[in-house]
């Protein structure tokens, strides 16, 4: 079923349920369809909302229009996504921190036709709008920057209030488009294109839990929205990381509540506690250790009370067994489930760690999961010994926006069907279980040996004393390359080398330790939690 579609059918079906709460304001499912309707007639009356047949198009070809949000986590962030959706325009996220280089490409390979974009980030839009191929319309929402509208910009707040609520109709397909931008580890950003039919099996259903296998009609999907008890939920990265986002949409196409934390510039641990006990928040996603972290050492300072705190889901990077546990120790009633996946894939590997059980770094597989061998010939079997691709058929991206190329080589054939293989490699144990090993693109070749940067991260953040930790190779006359570990220490903490090294050295062969590790005062990450490898390798060569 398409998005919109199913976004309607609950918001017409629960008009009076709860869909956002933001700073103390709620905003129920009804005057969220109305605001949605009207931002739509806004982007239609723009010109906006033609589409070409899917059948009239190849895999990396989109015949909609994009609008790009380039926004903090906020209300418009999702009633834009719903309004790009209703017009059957493909709403698609924007870096934040990108540069003026980076947001020019990205504005330009998308095609832009239209921005919604917090006024922060007015000055930089404005050295990137003149080198732009295409002048897209802009809606301007203020913040606290007190930046003025940019020339030729609408106020969003002004566009949405004087608009009529759009007769968008029925018309809404199940081929129409999503979109997600992917920096990846290296390169530049590439638009994933997805059905939204896919996207929705892949992923979001997930975040419905109460709605099973899709929904063959509108009426059937309000009806089984309105038996549950919504969830409440807070996606905590931003949202132009694709998990907080599929933890949003999907919630709200399931007819749960999304909350969003007060300050949404930046990870503040104490107002995500306190945010959870005022909304009684049952379910939160984060990003891995670079979340988890912090938000453990404000919630053992004491005086917080999120009892209501039952599932805590980590997508964009795993959380380590160390931090599991030291989750679980402060909040013992608390689920951690490690949903692996990415952009191209949707979830891919679910591991879950509850209280008097052991953490592993092994995964179970979602359906259409599988092992490639290194020639992508064929599908490995359990028990293989080598090392191969991680996998995935079935609900997958029709492929990359603009990139004939790239699409083929990243949705290869293999043994009869269409997969998509992203980059990550791994082992198939015996039991059908996955052992993760990490990104093909940030692999150190190491006297002819292949080390993985993500086994080796795991093995040294084991040590108490290591806050965060970013593995890269560094060239090496006589190795090729040498690994290097950057890393932070927890404050007051002073480990030596050789206790970080002796510790690491229980879980991975002396030849994958670290010949050098460089202490940072802060190791650089993006507001998702994702690692900025390229900053690691130039301190590792500056370090000498």
């Amino acid at each position: 079923m398409n998005h919109w579609s199913m976004f309607d059918a609950v918001a017409r079906a629960l008009p009076e349920r709860t869909a956002l709460a933001w700073r103390g304001d709620r905003t129920n499912y009804g005057e969220l369809h109305e605001r949605t309707l009207r931002l739509a007639d806004v982007f239609l009356t723009q010109g906006l909302g033609s589409v070409m047949p899917r059948s009239e198009l190849a895999g990396w070809e989109s015949g909609q229009d994009h609008i790009g949000l380039y926004l903090h986590n906020g209300p418009e962030y999702l009633e834009a996504t719903f309004a790009a959706n209703a017009a059957r325009a493909v709403p698609f996220n924007i870096n934040y921190r990108y540069v003026e280089h980076e947001l020019e490409y990205l504005l330009n390979d998308a095609n832009t036709a239209a921005l919604v974009y917090h006024s922060a980030f007015a000055p930089t839009l404005a050295v990137v709008l003149p080198k732009l191929n295409r002048q897209p319309l802009l809606l301007q929402v203020p913040d606290d920057s007190g930046h003025p509208l940019l020339e030729g910009a609408l106020d969003y707040e002004t566009a949405v209030s004087g608009a009529t609520p759009a007769d968008v109709g029925e018309g809404h397909d199940p081929d129409d488009l999503y979109i997600l931008y992917t920096g990846g580890t290296t390169g530049m950003p590439k638009g994933t294109l997805w059905r939204q039919s896919d996207i929705f099996d892949a992923v979001l259903v997930a975040f419905s839990p109460s709605l099973g296998a899709r929904s063959t009609s509108k009426a059937e999907h309000a009806a089984a929205a309105a038996e549950i008890t919504p969830n409440i939920c807070l996606p905590l990265p931003p949202f132009m990381h694709g998990a907080a986002q599929w933890m949003a949409i999907g919630a709200l196409m399931g007819g749960q509540t999304v909350v969003i934390q007060d300050v949404v510039t930046t990870l503040d641990p104490a107002d995500v506690w306190r945010t959870i006990e005022r909304e009684q928040v049952a379910a939160m996603i984060i990003v891995g250790d670079a979340f988890a972290r912090p938000l453990c050492d404000e919630l053992e300072k004491g005086g917080y009370s999120p009892a209501s705190l039952a599932m805590v889901i980590t997508g964009g990077a795993t959380t380590s067994p160390t931090m599991k546990q030291r989750f679980i120790g402060l909040l013992p009633s608390l689920f951690i489930a490690d949903a692996v996946g990415s952009s191209e894939t949707g979830s891919q590997l679910n591991n879950l760690a509850t209280s008097g059980g052991e953490p592993t770094t092994t995964f179970s597989v979602v359906p259409g999961t599988c092992v490639v061998d290194e020639t992508m010939t064929y599908v490995l079997e359990e028990g293989h010994e080598g090392i191969g691709w991680l996998a995935k058929s079935g609900a997958i991206p029709l492929g990359y926006l603009g990139d004939e190329e790239k699409t083929k080589r990243t949705f290869p054939v293999v043994a009869g069907q269409r997969m998509v293989v992203p980059g990550d490699r791994a082992r198939l144990l015996e039991g059908g279980l996955v052992e993760l090993l990490g990104r093909e693109s940030v692999t150190i070749n190491s006297g002819g040996e292949k080390i993985f940067a993500e086994e080796v991260e795991q093995a040294i953040v084991r040590h108490q004393g290591v806050d965060d930790v970013l593995v890269v190779g560094r060239p090496n006359e006589r190795w090729g390359q040498e690994i290097v570990a950057v890393l932070q220490l927890q404050d007051g903490a002073s480990p030596s080398d050789k206790e970080i090294l002796a510790l690491a050295g229980e879980r991975i062969a002396s030849y994958k330790l670290p010949k050098l590790i460089v202490r940072v005062g802060k190791v650089e990450r993006s507001p998702s939690g994702k690692p900025d490898y390229a900053w690691a390798r130039q301190v590792a060569i500056d370090a000498g």
